[in-house]
This record gives structure tokens, sequence and C-alpha cells, in this order.
């Protein structure tokens, strides 16, 4: 059987038929992009990815809310106290021992009632009292993730005694007892620093500056082990050494090729070491050794107020009841950014 060049083409010309045929039914089917109405994949770098989880996590997002408005509180506590009209360092000592006046007194002048020892407003104290707590907490967070990440990162990189050394000052750091350190060391610092004879508001001054020292000696080790590791890992990686075979300076090499991969631990280690400093300094001021009055402080007023708890529960209840919704709401938005920020994870 003969077949000749008509008979060819026409079977050619059925086949891409066919086959246009087929291209379309799959666009349809699939959305390809040959489709007039095709979606465009968008590539997302991996901080994105992580925020994007974070804001599908509702239980992070009301901690988030509530965390900024703590932090509206602070920053606006002249603005709220001069509502009610009080101010957290002016004493009422005709109210306090009255007998015509109940033990849980409150009106529109104190909304929440004077302490009994003093006579301190407990509204004002409270939005007053978290100006401390927050500004110790965030800026030690913040020089601690600095000091253990750029330690860490030497230490991992560079290695030999630069490892060495860093290595016996973080075990020096972990080793010491620092609850018993603190209570040594912030009166003795804060008497020092603050001179022969200085005034109330450079004693506090001093008395933060003191309390932060201390918070960033006890943990920047943490961090600096961490960042250790991950450097150690990121080292070896194809990027890094074809920096190092170009010639790229070691700085270049830290701060432009290490360090970017190391976004997630930073943003984990400040979002988990703000509780824990809160907390950290509640603690101290309740035991006697941070801030002293007439400074409001949650800590502080804790420790004021347990002893007229049966009296009138509420200059101990306000400041404890937010301080312990403060460090939940930090500390559960720092696990959901851990997670998020954990390819391995699915909350």
């Amino acid at each position: 059987m003969t077949v000749g060049p008509g008979d060819v083409n026409s079977t050619l010309d059925e086949v891409a038929a066919a086959g246009n045929e087929a291209g379309s039914s799959l666009r349809a089917a699939t959305g390809s992009p040959g489709d007039s109405g095709r979606k465009k994949l968008e590539s997302r770098s991996p901080v994105q990815i992580a925020f994007a989880r974070l804001r599908r996590d509702k239980i992070a997002m009301v901690c988030a809310v509530i965390v900024v408005l703590f932090v509206l509180m602070g920053i606006f506590a002249p603005l709220l106290a001069g509502l009610e009209g009080q101010s957290p360092t002016a004493t009422h000592y005709d109210l306090i021992g009255n007998d015509n006046l109940p033990s849980f007194y409150t009106n529109g002048q104190h909304w929440l009632g004077i302490t009994s020892s003093n006579g301190y407003d407990v509204f004002a104290r409270f939005v007053y009292g978290i100006r401390p707590s927050f500004l110790i907490a965030i800026s030690a967070s913040i020089v601690t993730t600095v000091i253990g990440v750029v330690l860490g990162l030497l230490a991992g990189f560079l290695g030999g005694w630069v490892d060495r050394v860093i290595g016996w000052l973080t075990d020096f750091s972990l080793s010491l007892p620092i609850l018993l350190m603190a209570i040594a060391l912030v009166p003795v610092m804060s008497q020092y620093l603050a001179g022969s004879e200085p005034s109330q508001s450079q004693v506090q001054q001093v008395r933060i500056v003191v309390l932060m020292i201390v918070l960033v000696f006890s943990g920047w080790a943490g961090t600096c082990r961490l960042v250790r590791g991950e450097t150690l890992a990121l080292r070896q990686r194809e990027f890094v050494q074809a920096a190092r075979a170009l010639g790229a300076p070691t700085g270049r090499v830290l701060f432009k090729e290490v360090l970017p991969n190391l976004t997630s631990i930073i943003l984990v280690s400040i979002t988990l070491a703000i509780p824990a400093y809160i907390g950290a300094e509640a603690g101290l001021s309740y035991l006697g050794v941070g801030l002293t009055l007439p400074t409001a402080d949650w800590g502080l007023d804790i420790s004021l107020a347990q002893d007229q708890m049966q009296a009138f529960p509420l200059p101990l209840l306000v400041p404890l009841i937010g301080l312990l919704i403060a460090v939940l709401c930090l500390s559960l938005l720092g696990d959901a950014i851990s997670d998020a920020f954990n390819p391995n994870t699915r909350r």
C-alpha cells in the first residue's frame, strides 16, 4: 500500500488537532499557566511562611492583642491615672483607719481603692507598675540576645581557642546561683553606683540598671549555646563554603550569610526571655532587692499588700492578676512563635 504526501499531512493535522484538544481539556481541568484565569505562584521566605502560620493561630493573636494593651497602658499611664485624678506616689493618710469608711473603700476618686499601709491609689500604681517591669524585661532581653548571638557566632564559626574561652565563660555563668547573687549584688552595687547622697530618682535609676545587669549576666549563656550549635551546622553549608572560597571577609560571612539564617532563633529567644525577666524582676522586688518606694512596681506592691489581704484584697489581687496575665500571654506568644518557625510542628 502506497502512502502519499497528502495522506501523511492529513494524518499529522489530525494528530495536532487531537493534541490541542487534549491540552485545552487538561488546562481547563488543572488551571495550568495557559489558562486565562491562572494563578501566579508566589515564592515566600521561611520568615513569611512562619508569620503566616502565626497569624492563623488564634491563641497567639489573642495573646498578642493583650500584650499590646499592656504596653499601651504602660505608655499612657499618666493619661489613665489622670482620668482618675490620682498619682501613684501620692499618699492618702486621712483615709487610713477611718472608722466611717469601709475597709474596701472605693469611690469615684479611687476606682480600685487604696492601700491600707500608706494610702497609695491601687489603680494608679497598677498602670504605672507596668513601666519598670516591661522596661527592664524588654531591655534585658534585647541586650541578652545581642550578647548571646555575637558570642555564639564567634564560638561556633571560629572554633579553636575562641570557642574554648567562650565555652568557659558560658559554663561559669550557668554555674552561678543567680538568685543569691542578685540578693547580694543589687543592694551593694546600687549603693556604690548611686554615690554618697543620691536623690530618690537616682537611686531608682541605678537599681533599674543593676537589675538589668544581673538579668543579662544570668541569661546570655543559654542563647550563646543555642546559637553556637546552630552556627556549627551552618558553617558546613554550601553557601558559607562558597563565600569563604570567594575570599569574603569573616565579618561579612558571619553577619551576611550566617546571621540571617538565625532569625527564627533570635525571635524565639527574645519572646521567651521577656516573660521570664518580668517574673524575675517582680520576684526580686518582692524580696526587697529590686525597686523601692515610692516607685510603683508590681512585685513591690504585692509585697506591701500581702498583710492586708483579709481586710481588702484588691491591692494584692490587682498587680498579682496583672502579672499573671502578662507573663501567661507572653509565654503563650513565645511558644506560638517557636512553633511557627519550626517546620516540624503543626498547631
